[in-house]
């Protein structure tokens, strides 16, 4: 079992957290971890890119000149997809660019970034994150405090004050930590996770 530092929100120390070695000892596996993005990020691809085709352009269907005589090359309507204005030819059309990524190699990825976090020490574990009050000027500042003035909050249960209080703050998210995963970790240079989410991200990490 490794220790973990755990930090209270006045920046004193609390009871240390025993973490299992399958999670703090996983070694960063770097091409584990870029699958990972790339199935994160294609993901996220809309796929609404569109192009219209010859049947789809609006326009006659009316042959534009006689097919012999005329000196020019031999042509049908003008949505032809030779022509200015015409239809495309096998361009873009509404699709899913999701890519399929085992859970276990998912599960492998996410448990070494979160690993090599805790190993650089950009991943800072509190016993709970409750801001007394919803101001985002107090909760700006004491991140500042932290040196995290852009961080990743990962909680168990998000409260109102929490909420509301980093809302507006640009480059701070907070998230569950059913909805961490290796895109947004790797995104920030600090996360910030609770004694409660780092327990549950290592039964769901270790199992």
């Amino acid at each position: 079992m490794g220790q973990v530092s755990v930090i209270k929100m006045d920046r004193s120390n609390a009871e240390p957290l025993e973490l299992a070695d399958g999670l703090t000892e996983a070694p960063y596996n770097p091409f584990l971890v870029k699958d990972a993005v790339v199935y994160q990020r294609a993901k996220l691809r809309q796929g609404t890119h569109a192009t219209k085709t010859r049947s789809q352009v609006a326009g006659s269907t009316r042959k534009l000149y006689r097919q012999k005589g005329t000196g020019n090359a031999r042509a049908g309507d003008r949505k032809a997809t030779q022509r200015r204005g015409g239809g495309i030819v096998f361009g873009p059309v509404p699709r899913s660019h999701a890519t399929k990524l085992n859970k276990k190699v998912r599960k492998a990825a996410l448990r070494s970034a979160v690993a090599e976090k805790l190993r650089q020490g950009n991943l800072v574990v509190l016993d709970a994150i409750e801001p007394p009050s919803q101001k985002t000027k107090e909760f700006a500042a004491w991140l500042k405090g932290l040196e995290a003035p852009e961080a990743l909050i990962v909680t168990h249960e998000i409260g109102d004050n929490l909420a509301l209080a980093a809302r507006n703050l640009p480059r701070v998210v907070v998230a569950h930590f059913t909805q961490l995963n290796v895109y947004n970790l790797l995104l920030y240079d600090k996360v910030l996770v609770t004694r409660q989410a780092m327990l549950a991200l290592q039964e769901r990490l270790t199992a």
